[in-house]
């Protein structure tokens, strides 16, 4: 299917029992509340997903079952996480036979490569798939930073179609545009930069905390897409103490705890990470039930149109599998 390259795509949760086994039933019906409050995509075992916690067949099974879930009303972009490039082109070879709509790919894990190194396994992995990609630069959590100029250097790869911005440096943005232009579709990667990100031109949000609140992750997007600033800043000031969740070192224990307080989820994590205890869960459940018990009434929504007419701007380019 063709993917719309702007809008919101949740970085979706796998959802574990207890025991740390996979509930595939409780990802799926997350999956159907995100569709259901006008995600344009969805896209499975980043890091939220815990990509590097599951086993290969397991990530597997993850991404069938978002395909059954989502049966094409939206694309699903499954994440290349991987230690070597050679699984990672194996991987890739994998999610498009599975049938997925496009991938997201990040660095090698484990080791620090440099920047030749980096955009040689970002070559290697793209020509092993003719799916579209998501770049995901987030040196923050992964050590390694592909640089303006680095995707200037990679533009000529085809289906390399847009970027996942974490670096949590705002003017990346900017940086980018007056490198590269509009050669790729730019999605904001980190929650509490997302209004600075949409006022200086980004196509789309690749969102964490709204999987707890997604009507207002929604709303927030849809009116700084539509240049409502105004509306946008209102709600954003209440959305920005829970967006603060997202970066920090357990991002994915506080949103996971967020998910379940809001009835959407559980909290479970697999080891090594383990379920918040203590002061902290404490401190973490008071930002949280202050957020869900303080929500705002929601501005009105601006003129949305359908699914695939939402956006800041214009497509720049479409993408298709195969």
């Amino acid at each position: 299917m063709t993917v719309p390259w702007r809008g919101v795509f949740p970085a979706m949760t796998t959802q574990f029992r207890r025991d740390e086994s996979l509930d595939l039933d409780a990802t799926g019906r997350h999956i159907e509340t995100m569709i259901d409050s006008g995600a344009e995509g969805v896209v499975m075992l980043g890091s939220l997903g815990e990509n590097a916690a599951l086993a290969p067949e397991e990530k597997r099974q993850v991404v069938a079952m978002a395909l059954e879930v989502a049966a094409r009303r939206v694309p699903v972009i499954a994440t290349v996480v991987e230690t070597s490039t050679a699984a990672a082109r194996q991987y890739a070879r994998d999610m498009e036979r599975l049938g997925v709509d496009g991938l997201m790919l990040l660095p090698a894990m484990i080791y620090r490569a440099d920047a030749r190194e980096v955009m040689l396994h970002y070559r290697d992995v793209a020509r092993a798939t003719q799916l579209p990609i998501i770049c995901y630069n987030n040196p923050l959590a992964y050590n390694v930073d592909i640089t303006p100029a680095m995707f200037a250097g990679l533009a000529e790869v085809p289906n390399f179609v847009a970027i996942k911005e974490s670096s949590g440096d705002v003017r990346r943005i900017t940086d980018l545009r007056n490198t590269v232009g509009d050669r790729y579709v730019l999605f904001a990667g980190v929650d509490d930069l997302v209004l600075e990100s949409a006022a200086l031109g980004i196509d789309g949000w690749i969102a964490g905390i709204g999987l707890a609140i997604p009507a207002e992750n929604q709303r927030l997007w849809d009116l700084a897409a539509a240049g409502e600033i105004g509306a946008a800043r209102a709600l954003y000031r209440w959305f920005t103490p829970l967006a603060h969740l997202d970066t920090h070192v357990k991002f994915v224990q506080y949103i996971k705890l967020a998910i379940q307080v809001a009835g959407l989820g559980s909290e479970w994590v697999r080891a090594p990470r383990r379920p918040l205890i203590g002061e902290e869960r404490r401190r973490i459940l008071k930002v949280i039930e202050t957020g869900l018990a303080n929500r705002p009434t929601l501005p009105p929504a601006p003129g949305r149109g359908t699914r695939a007419q939402r956006g800041r701007r214009p497509r720049r380019r479409e993408a298709t599998r195969g």
